[in-house]
């Protein structure tokens, strides 16, 4: 099926392949914050979570002053989405969504100031969960490859998915399965459920069954208590 962005995109497309990456992280993942890690690092930096319909009403602006692209709330003026030039190649913008429409109208509004965008399947709080968003998608299959093939469908950069591990092994295994047949670029993988909170240990080996399953680059999550030093992430 051809894309309904019709722009031209010369930029190299973003490959996942033995990077590593800033993960998505409220509050934390803003653009200083991934300018940092590139410097220290990072292939690729994750924005934290942004919901849908908050990007939807927003205004893109480019700010001369910083040398920054800002996606403008006109409701209140605040600054919803800031990236600039230098990120661009690397950031993929991570989004709260329930529904394929606006979610692929998000899509199209950011495609030319990002390098993927990444619907997030993974947050076990209230409010997502609430609104359809995050980890009720791991219940819901069929809403979840909805949202994943109409955004594929609409853009030409890549699009991924970022969930948590079952409690069972064989129903974590279909599932990464049935994302996967969707054609997403790569898919992270938090190694706890969503009941269980940092201070359980991450199942490291079932990221490792799903990486040897999947032909798609699997990126794993969750394991920042870990890592306290950059030979930890090779570990």
């Amino acid at each position: 099926m051809e894309k309904e962005s019709t722009t031209t995109d010369t930029r190299t497309r973003l490959n996942y392949d033995n990077k590593l990456i800033l993960a998505p992280m409220v509050r934390i993942g803003t653009l200083p914050m991934r300018l940092l890690a590139l410097d220290y690092g990072a292939d690729i930096v994750y924005t934290e979570e942004l919901i849908d319909r908050k990007l939807l009403r927003s205004i893109r602006r480019e700010n001369d002053v910083l040398g920054t692209i800002d996606y403008i709330d006109k409701t209140d003026g605040t600054v919803v989405f800031r990236t600039c030039p230098r990120e661009r190649e690397h950031v993929v913008l991570q989004i709260g969504t329930s529904d394929p429409l606006r979610a692929a109208e998000v899509a199209r509004m950011v495609e030319k100031d990002v390098a993927g965008i990444d619907i997030n399947m993974g947050c076990p709080k209230k409010f997502s969960m609430l609104g359809g968003m995050g980890a009720s998608l791991l219940s819901e299959p069929q809403k979840a490859t909805n949202i994943l093939r109409k955004m594929i469908e609409t853009v030409a950069i890549p699009i991924t998915c970022k969930i948590r591990v079952l409690s069972s092994l064989k129903e974590t295994l279909q599932l990464c399965d049935t994302l996967a047949s969707t054609g997403i670029a790569a898919i992270a993988v938090h190694g706890r459920t969503i009941e269980e909170r940092p201070q359980h240990p991450n199942r490291n080996h079932v990221l490792k069954q799903i990486s040897d399953r999947l032909s798609i680059p699997v990126i794993a999550n969750g394991g920042s208590k870990d890592i306290q030093q950059h030979s930890d992430i090779l570990r």
